[in-house]
């Protein structure tokens, strides 16, 4: 695909979720189809649905935390773009998207490890682990670093 085909296409609308636990560590999964990649809960948004949400479902999807569990601390107060490296935009989401834009919630669980259930929908993640916010920057694939560093600093976990 072209760069100008690529600057074309358009975003696709995605939620994020930065959920810390008692100790200020940050819920970081990695993900089944890229060993050795980390990241948030986070996934596309769904037509007709708020970014609250998505972030909500994206959550309980991922970690099988029910949302009664979880406080809804803060958001961002606009969406965030990150762009796919050009290699990837015609194998990811079906060649339709250029990167994804981001909505970005921080949430608080104060609950047991033990309810953290990755099979509680389509499995995304071999492993999870609570992690320090300099942790999940080296552990993040490189294209999207640069956004989970916007996101933590912003949130002020930076």
């Amino acid at each position: 695909m072209t760069p100008d085909k690529i600057a074309a296409l358009p975003y696709r609308p995605c939620a994020g979720v930065c959920l810390l636990n008692p100790d200020g560590l940050i819920w970081a999964g990695e993900r089944l189809d890229f060993p050795g990649a980390w990241q948030m809960p986070q996934g596309g948004i769904d037509p007709g649905e708020s970014p609250e949400a998505a972030a909500w479902r994206e959550l309980t999807e991922e970690t099988g935390l029910p949302a009664a569990s979880v406080e809804l601390i803060d958001r961002l107060d606009a969406p965030l773009p990150y762009d796919l490296p050009p290699e990837l935009v015609g194998r990811m989401w079906k060649g339709r998207y250029r990167g994804q834009m981001q909505d970005w919630f921080l949430m608080r669980y104060d609950g047991p490890d033990e309810a953290v259930d990755l099979d509680y929908h389509e499995r995304e993640f071999s492993r999870w682990a609570w992690m320090p916010a300099t942790d999940i920057l080296n552990a993040i694939v490189p294209f999207k670093r640069d956004i989970y560093r916007a996101v933590l600093t912003r949130f002020g976990l930076l």
